[in-house]
């Protein structure tokens, strides 16, 4: 019978369970318990071994068991948990979170997850940076903005002040070294070129294109869609005809192409001209952003898969 594993990942301790056995243990997140765990799981053979996405703590994880051959998924734990409620398990421990994970993948079988190239993932981790500096600094913009009548103190003033160019000046050298690389990769200098031939897609949208959504030109309109989170979902039943809406997906993707959206109305033809058109059939300002949204992913997904520039395309 195949063997399928769960692993409840937290920062200190992997917790595993085996489907259907009495297979199961705990060890330390570290060098030694991952190579404790490998062995073990060596000599189980399982068909699958499934993990939590847990804001990155599940990378190393992901990375040994991938580096030892052995058949790995990244799950979203969204997806776990409603299929735990399904079961009518409320209960939360990590030994019960091990177990169920193992049964959602001899149920679902989740497709298998490919280890990130090691100048892919550094990006991420980078891009991930950046984006934690912007939300620092736009923090600190707004407190300097609210700092007004009696509250506006040299002293606090100077104190922001300097708060602002900390995140500032690193960001120069994260955006510095990101174009660099971008450079230094035929491939990816090419993509670059391509998506930023559209009006609307600046470098930010680009690099955020490139580094947390690979599969873009790989995948047709319909998955790439849904991969983003931008492919509606019908709320139906009976005679009752729900309010479509999107659901999951890449949030970073989604926030960079909203940005974009909103420049393209001012610069993209194709894009205004589309927005124009569905606010005039009397669709709300998010509905139509959200289809203009959509729309530009398409046309990027398009552009990457032939290989076109925007001038070509839009003649």
């Amino acid at each position: 019978m195949a063997i399928f594993v769960g692993i409840d990942v937290s920062k200190e301790q992997l917790d595993w369970a085996a489907h259907g056995g009495t297979e199961g243990g705990g060890v330390a997140h570290n060098d030694d318990g991952l190579e404790a765990l490998i062995t073990r799981l060596r000599a189980l053979a399982p068909e699958l071994i499934v993990l939590e996405a847990t804001g990155g703590l599940e990378m190393s994880v992901l990375a040994a068991l991938s580096v030892a051959g052995l058949p790995v998924a990244v799950v979203n734990p969204r997806q776990v948990r409603e299929f735990a409620r399904a079961k009518g398990h409320l209960a939360k421990t990590d030994r019960l979170d091990a177990k169920c994970i193992a049964h959602f993948a001899a149920v679902m079988q989740p497709a298998r997850t490919q280890m990130p190239e090691a100048e892919t993932l550094e990006l991420e981790l980078i891009l991930a940076r950046r984006r934690q500096l912007v939300t620092m600094l736009v923090a600190e913009k707004n407190r300097l903005a609210g700092l007004t009548g009696p509250r506006r103190i040299q002293r606090v003033i100077s104190s922001v002040d300097r708060m602002i160019k900390s995140p500032t000046n690193e960001l120069e050298k994260l955006d510095d070294h990101l174009n660099t690389r971008i450079e230094q990769s035929p491939l990816w200098r090419a993509k670059d070129a391509l998506l930023r031939s559209v009006p609307g897609v600046g470098p930010g949208t680009s690099r955020t294109l490139l580094i947390d959504l690979p599969e873009l030109g790989s995948l047709n309109r319909k998955q790439i869609a849904a991969l983003v989170g931008l492919a509606p979902f019908n709320h139906d039943s009976g005679k009752m005809r729900g309010r479509r809406s999107i659901w999951g997906g890449r949030a970073t993707v989604r926030s960079m192409l909203y940005m974009a959206c909103v420049a393209s109305l001012r610069c993209n033809p194709v894009i205004r001209s589309f927005y124009e058109r569905l606010r005039d059939a009397g669709k709300p300002v998010k509905v139509a952003l959200t289809a203009c949204m959509h729309k530009l992913l398409t046309i990027l997904n398009a552009l990457v898969k032939t290989n076109r520039a925007w001038d070509v395309v839009s003649t």
